[in-house]
């Protein structure tokens, strides 16, 4: 991939993840070519990749588009992430550096510290993909690390943390304060069921997304 491709490449994607382009949008080459400042052959090769990774979709006579998630389609994605990032944590449990538990009890108060009453869901994704991406990292297996990016960066796009009550906020915080304490235990169980728990408590906020209601009461 040349370098203007990956410039399209990382501009089309970040403004994908950050809501910039709503979903099923249909993504114009032109319109996308002056955002990224290149030309429209590396737009294409850029949304070629975003369509592998899922972010993309392309339709019959229309083009690419932001993907548009079936309630089924996400369900399913938060199961496997579940999996297979609690398989990650328990692996990181037994394997997870001094210094990284640092950082993870770092995030964990800066997630505490933020304003319940603010506009805070963009710096709460931040920290919380860092503290995700940490545990992944620390399992030691670069394969499942790229399988949790993709699958993380797909549910992403529905930026879930903007749609929390405070009180499913809360509990996500309480989560990471759980988790944390699984891996200082090296207990991969524990880990493995927390993270999996923590992923999955999400699923109804998602859902109450696709189907245009609000989110149920916990």
């Amino acid at each position: 991939m040349g370098k203007a491709a990956e410039t399209a490449y990382a501009v089309i994607r970040k403004r994908i993840l950050a809501g910039d382009f709503s979903r099923g949008e249909r993504l114009r080459e032109e319109e996308l070519a002056q955002i990224a400042g290149v030309s429209r052959t590396p737009i294409r090769e850029a949304l070629r990749r975003l369509d592998a990774e899922g972010l993309v979709e392309f339709l019959p006579n229309r083009g690419a588009s932001v993907t548009a998630w079936t309630e089924q389609e996400l369900d399913d994605l938060y199961e496997a992430r579940a999996l297979i990032e609690g398989y990650a944590a328990g692996k990181a449990a037994t394997r997870i550096a001094p210094d990284a538990l640092d950082r993870l009890s770092e995030l964990a108060d800066e997630m505490h510290e933020l304003d319940p009453g603010g506009d805070t869901a963009d710096e709460m994704t931040r920290l919380n993909s860092e503290f995700h991406r940490i545990i992944t990292a620390a399992c030691g297996n670069s394969h499942i690390e790229s399988l949790v990016r993709g699958i993380t960066d797909a549910s992403l796009v529905y930026r879930t943390f903007r749609h929390y009550t405070p009180d499913r906020l809360m509990a996500s915080k309480f989560h990471h304060d759980e988790i944390l304490a699984a891996l200082r235990a090296r207990d991969g169980a524990w880990a493995s069921a927390m993270i999996r728990a923590h992923i999955l408590a999400a699923r109804p906020t998602i859902q109450s997304l696709i189907r245009g209601g609000p989110e149920p009461p916990n």
